[in-house]
């Protein structure tokens, strides 16, 4: 069997392999690690333009809303025109990798490069002074270890802007935030872990994902899974015999748990 299945794992996912062995710098989280994506989004608004300076966006693990900050880092800290995101577009913001656990809070900050463009005219948005530390959202989602989460960031500009008379502007930020995770993962234990060459998920012939498990421990995971039934090659040392695990499903927002594989 072992040839066999070495043969068809190496045409299509040899450089998916390469990308996924637990200690490499990779595109899938590591264990104990949930991958969020932050997204804006906008409602609709009668303007010609609404411009946000956005600079970064900070989390909170914690209930103390003062200290526990971590800044997440923008992909492109800058300007955006929240008209660009309406009926159903959004933008990325960020990606990254975090502790599994609960997120309480955000944290939005702001620039102060933010203008309204009304009857093709650009008005300064004044930000109160209470706001240039940064808008705290509610967020209180649950991150599960080794699923990938959507956040986004739902700005409504028709209500975030107030109008004073003679063309003065006031941002006042009111913002909706909502969560979906976008997939699962298969976990398990493959020993003796020195002797396993690979593990791999496979659906209807496609190697979707790859890993090594832990040299110590044997842990092992396949994240970024899509929701369905999945054959998970364990491929041995030529010593102990390969073996495949048929039909574990997936479900989005958990990781399906194998147990412990040993490789005879």
């Amino acid at each position: 069997m072992k040839n066999n299945v070495l043969s068809f794992l190496l045409l299509g996912a040899m450089s998916l392999f390469s990308l996924t062995s637990c200690d490499d710098g990779n595109d899938y989280p590591p264990q104990g690690n949930s991958r969020l994506s932050v997204y804006l989004t906008d409602a609709p608004v009668a303007y010609d333009a609404v411009y946000i300076d956005i600079q970064d966006v900070r989390v909170n693990y914690s209930s103390d809303t003062t200290n526990g900050w971590q800044s997440l880092g923008l992909l492109r800290p800058g300007v955006y025109n929240l008209l660009d995101f309406r009926n159903g577009l959004d933008t990325l913001l960020i990606s990254k990798d975090l502790p599994a656990g609960k997120i309480s809070q955000i944290r939005l900050i702001l620039g102060n490069n933010n203008s309204v463009v009304v009857g093709g005219t650009s008005y300064p948005l004044e930000t109160p002074s209470a706001q240039q530390s940064g808008l705290k959202l509610n967020v209180h989602a649950e991150l599960v270890a080794d699923v990938e989460y959507r956040l986004w960031l739902d700005f409504d500009a028709a209500k975030s802007i107030v109008t004073t008379g003679s063309n003065k502007y006031i941002l006042k930020p009111v913002i909706r935030t909502f969560t979906q995770a976008t997939s699962g993962s298969i976990k398990g234990i493959a020993l003796p872990a020195i002797s396993v060459k690979g593990i791999y998920a496979i659906q209807q012939n496609d190697t979707v994902a790859a890993a090594l498990p832990n040299a110590v421990t044997g842990t092992f995971v396949l994240p970024g899974l899509n929701a369905g039934a999945y054959n998970v090659a364990i491929v041995g040392d030529g010593i102990l015999r390969d073996t495949t695990l048929l039909g574990v499903n997936v479900t989005v927002g958990q990781a399906s748990n194998v147990g412990t594989i040993t490789l005879r």
